[in-house]
């Protein structure tokens, strides 16, 4: 597998598509413009019936410009990556270390696309696609993007490590509402291979993803605590909201009533933190003569 990796010398979780599936995704994406492109010169047909052969021809190739170059190009903007055609196939083009295409991205790789899709049949993009290790066609080249898989199966994701048990559910009150996508999968990628990258630069990565966490939140990092701890604790508090809000979900379809009383998600054993935070295990002290927690990677604060 080919996989992206950042300037740090992470390796990010994100798989280069092939051919066959962008080739599906092309051919959804060209149905979908090619039907907008005919409804659009059937009604500008209408509209300048009465206009001469000069005026014809300048309409033809705005229509043909606008719809078939400007309309993808808006689209893969907009949506950050994600037409029609790749949101059904499970795709996304993204920049080369792995964030979000802006305009720029989209212009060239649409300008690109006239000449190795539009005018050749596709012929150019395929073959640069077949001779790219990461699949990528011309447009991608020039642009620095590259087109990835946004759904792999389960069994190809990494696991969060769990955080220490002295942090669970002390971040139950903290607000998650600000923070990105593309923040939590920056962390969720640190977390799942941070024994494998050298000591300095993994640490380096998680005090700057800890820093740029507490600022979304508003909240500052407790002291004393690991940077990567803390980013653990915190992703745990997040997944534990969203197991919540499913398991809540799923009783209010069945016929549990929205405002009844709802047992929270067991996802682990030990009595519940009180307050908003209510439902996430804190794990209890080890008895004396009693079996050690599972080992998490991290060491409690001196």
């Amino acid at each position: 597998m080919s996989e992206l990796v950042t300037g740090d010398a992470v390796v990010l979780g994100l798989r280069p598509a092939k051919l066959p599936s962008r080739a599906l995704a092309l051919a959804i994406d060209l149905a979908v413009v090619g039907a907008a492109f005919v409804l659009v010169s059937i009604g500008l047909a209408i509209a300048t019936a009465t206009l001469d052969d000069a005026a014809l021809a300048a309409v033809s190739v705005a229509s043909f410009l606008l719809v078939l170059v400007g309309g993808p190009i808006a689209v893969e903007t907009l949506s950050h990556g994600r037409s029609l055609g790749k949101l059904a196939c499970g795709l996304r083009v993204v920049r080369d270390d792995g964030g979000p295409i802006r305009f720029r991205h989209a212009l060239v790789r649409g300008a690109m696309g006239v000449v190795e899709i539009l005018m050749t049949l596709g012929v150019v993009a395929c073959i640069a696609s077949l001779v790219s290790a990461r699949g990528r066609r011309l447009g991608d080249v020039f642009a620095g993007t590259l087109v990835v898989r946004e759904r792999v199966s389960a069994g190809r994701v990494a696991a969060v490590p769990p955080p220490p048990p002295w942090l669970v559910g002390r971040f139950a009150g903290l607000d998650l509402s600000a923070v990105p996508d593309g923040l939590w999968l920056a962390i969720r990628q640190y977390l799942t291979r941070m024994h494998q990258l050298d000591a300095q630069v993994g640490r380096s990565m998680a005090e700057r993803l800890a820093v740029e966490l507490a600022t979304r939140t508003g909240v500052p990092a407790p002291e004393r605590v690991p940077a990567g701890a803390y980013l653990a604790a915190v992703m745990n508090e997040r997944q534990a909201r969203d197991a919540r809000r499913v398991f809540v979900a799923a009783q209010t379809g069945s016929g549990v009533p929205a405002g009844g009383a709802v047992a929270s998600v067991p996802v682990g054993s030990g009595p519940s933190v009180e307050g908003p935070g209510a439902g996430v295990p804190v794990v209890p002290a080890v008895e004396e003569g009693g079996a050690a927690p599972a080992a998490t990677g991290f060491a409690p604060p001196a």
